[in-house]
């Protein structure tokens, strides 16, 4: 536990971790006996991404634990030495989904060699859109292009600045209600990172608390809607022109809350493996050890 006895745990409003919002809320920490902070960037301060690019969450931000993508989360604990990855899973039964314009002639995920895909880089998301490219396309065929936030990715791709996009839940029912085309689905991969002040009690309780928070949603996902939706009626706030048109009462009907996943520890073997494909890649210092970026034994 940090000195302060207070775990400041970051969060990412994203549709995909809403069981830690709901454990905050609901006291789950509490009754774990941890008392928690959760801090959360406001989204219309956000123009690019919510975690920062050029410094430290468990130092410029002194963030106890905070998620991220988990191949960005094995470079980041690298490269800025920003905490060590406790934890990792698909957290969400949410796949990333690429999208086209109705008119394109990309009709199946081989299509896409050569195309650009708009993604949000230095975000994690990056990686993850390379993997699940490459198991249809060439590696020397991936192009990604930075076009910042999802709100941003779906103006581009309305207005032809790119010609594919990758997005997330609940966004991607908005681009299909804006007449966008789906070619390929994939898993979004998570990974939790931790200070080193943050012991195994400590993160044995938050897990407990986050599965807890799990159950509850999937037990009763109706009870939990207007939270989920949260996100998108901050992005109508930010982005009103991508929600002219569209039938809102229509497009929050068809939007289900999905089911949930706990973190799980995380695997130094299977990281480890993740780590050498993105050595070979180029994506991360080929001298990046394993052992100094996933957190010891629990």
């Amino acid at each position: 536990m940090p000195d302060n006895g207070k775990l400041r745990l970051f969060h990412l409003p994203f549709s995909f971790m809403l069981p830690q919002h709901v454990a905050g809320d609901r006291g789950y920490f509490a009754d774990e006996g941890i008392e928690v902070e959760i801090v959360e960037r406001d989204r219309e301060s956000v123009d690019w991404k919510y975690i920062p690019a050029e410094e430290t969450l468990t130092g410029d931000y002194d963030m106890d634990l905070y998620p991220i993508c988990k191949w960005e989360s094995l470079k980041r604990t690298w490269d800025m030495d920003d905490g060590r990855v406790v934890g990792a899973g698909t957290f969400a039964d949410q796949p990333y989904t690429v999208y086209v314009r109705p008119e394109s002639d990309v009709e199946e995920p081989s299509d896409l060699a050569g195309v650009p895909v708009g993604v949000n880089r230095r975000t994690g998301q990056e990686y993850t859109v390379i993997r699940a490219l490459e198991e249809h396309v060439p590696p020397e065929a991936v192009i990604l292009e930075h076009h910042g936030m999802p709100t941003d990715r779906l103006r581009a791709l309305r207005d032809g600045e790119v010609k594919a996009v990758s997005l997330l839940e609940p966004q991607s029912t908005l681009a299909e209600h804006l007449g966008f085309r789906a070619v390929l689905r994939f898993e979004n991969h998570m990974g939790i990172v931790a200070a080193e002040e943050v012991d195994a009690e400590t993160l044995d309780a938050f897990m407990r608390a986050y599965a807890r928070a799990v159950g509850a949603i999937n037990d009763d996902p109706d009870a939990f809607r207007e939270e989920y939706l949260a996100m998108l009626d901050a992005d109508a706030d930010v982005a009103p022109d991508l929600f002219e048109g569209v039938d809102r009462e229509a497009l929050l009907a068809s939007i289900e809350v999905p089911t949930y996943e706990p973190p799980e520890p995380a695997d130094r073997a299977e990281l480890g493996a993740h780590l050498e494909w993105m050595k070979r890649r180029q994506l991360v210092d080929e001298n990046a050890d394993i052992d100094a970026i996933v957190g010891p034994a629990r």
